[in-house]
């Protein structure tokens, strides 16, 4: 999207797809252009056996050109893949906004490995509609806007004996059965990395605990460029849930 100016990227979270950003990446088209990015094992881009950070931020990175880096911008899985890209290939990254994620392995992923057997669970020959999917998902799922997430990626397709059927866009058996490689930052794999020396957005939801207090060294350690930004009345969605404030954040930090 957009014909000139300087380039931004994003990344989108587990279980999301590049349209995810649609409206934050739209509203830039004024200024730039945009590249709404679907990771490996989800949306448009190829299944792969493994799942691990590393290997999404050089997938990404086959998208880039050191003679056009980039504003980077990621949301939660994408901010860590944000991070490894920005840490692996700095040539090819000009500035970076991280989205309510920490250079951290954090405690648990039981909420998405839920939402995973609830997508599991969901019998696929026997839906009629988009709305036999959401009541499938309610009981395990009962916040309708995760719902409404999670159902972006199902899809309608002709099946090869003729008829229609229903299919999960991402790879729900790799994601699922590789959470414990998405609960974690390969700092290790990273250790000999420089420390980003591009400027560095790090925008929190107020009411999120996703960015802590004790993840700022860690953070600033990577990214020494790095400076805080709460976006008030927000949680872990913070561009979904308060668009404005978080577009007029990322203007800011492009320039504009």
């Amino acid at each position: 999207m957009g014909a000139s100016g300087s380039r931004v990227v994003f990344c989108h979270g587990l279980f999301g797809q590049g349209r995810n950003w649609t409206q934050v990446g739209r509203a830039l088209t004024d200024r730039h252009r945009v590249l709404l990015v679907d990771l490996p094992n989800h949306g448009r881009s190829a299944w792969t056996e493994r799942v691990d950070y590393l290997d999404m931020a050089d997938a990404v990175a086959g998208l880039l050109d050191p003679a056009d880096p980039v504003a980077l911008v990621g949301h939660s899985m994408g901010g860590k893949v944000a991070m490894a890209l920005a840490l692996r290939h700095p040539a090819l990254v000009e500035r970076l906004c991280v989205v309510d994620v920490a250079p951290v392995s954090y405690p648990s992923m039981s909420t998405f490995a839920g939402y995973v057997r609830a997508m599991r669970a969901v019998d696929l020959d026997a839906l009629t509609s988009r709305e036999d999917a959401d009541a499938a998902l309610r009981e395990a799922v009962p916040d309708p806007v995760v719902r409404g997430f999670l159902l972006q990626n199902l899809r309608r397709e002709r099946r090869p004996g003729g008829g229609d059927g229903w299919r999960w866009q991402m790879n729900l058996q790799a994601l699922g059965d590789q959470l414990e490689a998405l609960r974690q930052f390969p700092a290790e794999q990273l250790a000999q990395a420089e420390p980003f020396a591009g400027p560095t957005a790090w925008v929190a939801g107020e009411h999120s605990d996703y960015v802590l207090p004790e993840h700022e060294e860690t953070m600033r350690g990577w990214f020494p460029r790095t400076r805080l930004v709460t976006v008030k009345g927000a949680g872990h969605w913070v561009h979904s849930e308060q668009p404005e404030v978080f577009q007029a954040v990322l203007r800011r930090f492009l320039g504009d």
